[in-house]
C-alpha cells in the first residue's frame, strides 16, 4: 500500500459506463467501508456496459444496479466533489475534467491510464477478454495503491465448483 488509507476516493472516466464503475466496485469490495467511494463520468450519456457487469460478477462485483452519473450530476445533487480526498482519473478526458474542476481545491488527483476496451474483439469472446484485461488493470492498480485486506487477493476470479 502506497501512503495512508484516504477517506474517499472518486473514480471517473468518459461514460461512467465501463471502467470508473468497475474501478468502485472493486474498491468497495477491498476497502470496505474503511474508505467513501464513489464514481462519476464526464457525461452520461450511456448505461453501465453489460461487458463490464459479465466480467465484474466474475470476481464477485456487483455491478447490475450502477446507474451511470456524470461530475454535473453529482454536483446537481449536492455531492461536493471538494470533499473528495482523492480523485482517480482513468481516461484522458476525464483527467482534463477533473482538473479543471479541481484547480481550487487540495485534493489529489491520480491519472490510472486503463485500455478502453469498448469496440475492441469481434466475437463476445474477444469482447470479454477485453474488458477482463481492463479490469485486471484496474484490479492491479487498486491492489498497488491501497493493498488488499488481510493479504487476501480479493480481486481474483472466482473459480467454479
Amino acid at each position: 500500500m502506497t501512503g495512508a488509507l484516504p477517506s474517499s476516493v472518486l473514480f471517473c472516466c468518459d461514460h461512467n459506463a465501463v471502467r470508473s464503475p468497475m474501478a468502485e466496485g472493486m474498491a468497495k469490495q477491498v476497502l470496505g467501508n474503511r474508505t467513501y467511494i464513489q464514481s462519476a463520468g464526464v457525461r452520461c450519456d450511456l448505461e453501465i456496459d453489460p461487458f463490464a457487469i459479465a466480467v465484474s460478477a466474475e470476481i464477485g462485483v456487483e455491478l447490475s444496479r450502477h446507474r451511470a452519473r456524470s461530475f454535473e450530476m453529482m454536483q446537481d445533487w449536492g455531492d461536493d466533489l471538494s470533499s473528495f480526498e482523492l480523485i482517480v482519473t482513468l481516461s484522458p478526458a476525464s483527467q482534463r475534467h477533473a482538473l479543471e474542476l479541481t484547480r481550487v481545491f487540495h485534493l489529489d488527483v491520480e491519472y490510472w491510464p486503463v485500455l478502453e476496451p469498448t469496440g475492441l474483439g469481434e466475437t463476445r469472446e474477444q469482447k470479454l477478454a477485453a474488458y477482463r484485461q481492463t479490469r485486471d488493470q484496474i484490479a492491479g492498480r487498486i491492489a498497488a495503491r491501497f493493498g488488499t485486506p488481510d493479504g487476501i487477493d480479493a480481486l481474483q476470479p472466482h473459480q467454479s465448483p
